[in-house]
C-alpha cells in the first residue's frame, strides 16, 4: 500500500477556488443571469481543474487514451478544446444578442415614426 505524499499547496488552494467558482456559477443560475447548460458548462471545467490538482497521474491517462506521448499536450489539447466551446458558446449568445437589439431598434424606428400600425391619436381618426 503506497503512502499518501503531502498534499502541495497547489493541491489545497485549486479545489477550493473550484469549488467557490462553482458555488458562484450556480448562484448566477439562480438569480438566472446564467443558463442551467453554463452552469454545467463551468461545473464540468471547474471540476476538471479539481480533479488534476487533486489526482495529477489523471493527466497520464488522458494522454494515453488521446494518444499523447507528455501529459502536458494532452492537458493543453483539452483545455484549448473546452475554451475553443467557451468562445463558440458566447458567440452565438452574441448574435442572438446582437439579432434581438436589431428587433428593437426596428420597432423603436417604427413607432417614432408612426408606422407600427398602432394610431397615435388614440382611435378617435377610426370612429369618423
Amino acid at each position: 500500500m503506497a503512502s499518501m505524499l503531502p498534499l502541495t499547496p497547489y493541491q489545497i488552494i485549486a479545489p477550493l477556488i473550484s469549488l467557490l467558482a462553482i458555488l458562484y456559477v450556480w448562484s448566477l443560475v439562480m438569480k438566472q443571469k446564467k443558463t442551467i447548460w453554463e452552469g454545467f458548462l463551468w461545473t464540468f471545467f471547474w471540476t476538471a481543474i479539481a480533479i488534476i490538482a487533486l489526482f495529477p497521474p489523471v493527466l497520464d491517462y488522458l494522454a494515453f487514451v488521446m494518444g499523447f506521448k507528455d501529459r502536458q499536450n494532452a492537458l493543453l489539447i483539452t483545455f484549448l478544446g473546452v475554451i475553443s466551446f467557451i468562445v463558440f458558446a458566447q458567440i452565438v449568445r452574441l448574435e442572438e444578442l446582437e439579432q434581438r437589439q436589431t428587433k428593437l431598434t426596428r420597432s423603436i424606428a417604427l413607432r417614432d415614426a408612426g408606422l407600427d400600425g398602432k394610431h397615435q391619436c388614440g382611435g378617435e381618426c377610426c370612429k369618423r
